[in-house]
């Protein structure tokens, strides 16, 4: 059964097409006997087949009804396709390792998802990916360039912001290459790029209470151009912003991760 070449612009569709950057990503991700692959997303298996050939076995989340037999007939030379179809917002990854987890016993069940992501939909899935952190050993997804600028930045610029402090707090974040829009059909009409990451143990975050640093920093950035002191207004107290050793009069995109950390903690206590 053949493809639809026509991407569906109401999903925010680019089928990736460029063989030199799949062979990139498939020797970023490095895959090794044990590991537990998902991929969300896996389109017309661009990523999907090399991966399979890699190594034998995948996962693939994907939303299109109208891809899932013909993904599931290409895979069949290729190696052991399970197609989970539906929303990946809806999936349970923390179920998901459990059921995929190998009989063995190996490296605790523990995901590594890959995919090319729908643009208009990156930020609700990394979220959605760091809420099971616990059960993902590693990410590596294709993003828009400027989202994984975000994602990487550092405080003090312009970029940095909500994004930046989330991920960061909970993953090691690392940008591998750029992707032009010629590698996609239809191609984009932004760069994209591959990005790395990689969970952070628990004890390393700092974190006491992950609900309550999501709401600092939502409402820190809430509001850019304001002070702390009037951004965080009604969710933490001048007193606390100082006891955290943030001066009140300063703005959130100045701020480095472990500061939101000390402040969302002294709230819980």
């Amino acid at each position: 059964m053949a493809f639809n070449e026509r991407a569906k612009k109401s999903l925010g569709q680019h089928f990736l097409h460029e063989h030199g950057i799949v062979a990139k990503i498939v020797q970023a991700i490095d895959p090794q006997p044990g590991d537990v692959l998902v991929e969300i997303g896996p389109g017309q298996g661009a990523i999907t087949l090399p991966l399979l050939d890699r190594h034998g076995a995948l996962t693939a989340i994907e939303f299109d009804r109208d891809l899932l037999a013909p993904l599931a007939a290409a895979a069949q030379a290729h190696g052991a396709l399970r197609i989970v179809p539906g929303d990946v917002l809806e999936v349970d990854f923390t179920t998901l390792a459990r059921e995929l987890a190998p009989a063995d016993g190996g490296p605790a069940g523990k995901l590594r998802l890959v995919g090319n992501l729908p643009y208009n939909l990156s930020s609700p899935i990394l979220f959605h990916a760091l809420a099971h952190a616990a059960v993902v050993r590693d990410m590596h997804f294709m993003l828009q360039k400027e989202v994984v600028d975000r994602m990487a930045a550092v405080p003090g610029s312009k970029v940095y912001g909500r994004l930046s402090v989330m991920l960061q707090a909970a993953c090691v974040v690392m940008p591998l290459f750029d992707v032009p829009p010629g590698a996609f059909r239809p191609p984009p009409k932004v760069d994209s790029a591959v990005v790395r990451l990689v969970p952070r143990p628990s004890r390393e975050t700092g974190i006491a209470d992950a609900r309550r640093f999501a709401e600092v920093v939502r409402a820190a950035f809430g509001q850019r151009r304001k002070t702390l002191r009037n951004a965080l207004k009604g969710v933490c107290s001048e007193a606390q912003l100082q006891a955290a050793g943030i001066d009140p009069q300063a703005r959130a995109e100045q701020l480095p991760v472990a500061a939101f950390v000390r402040l969302a903690n002294l709230r819980s206590g």
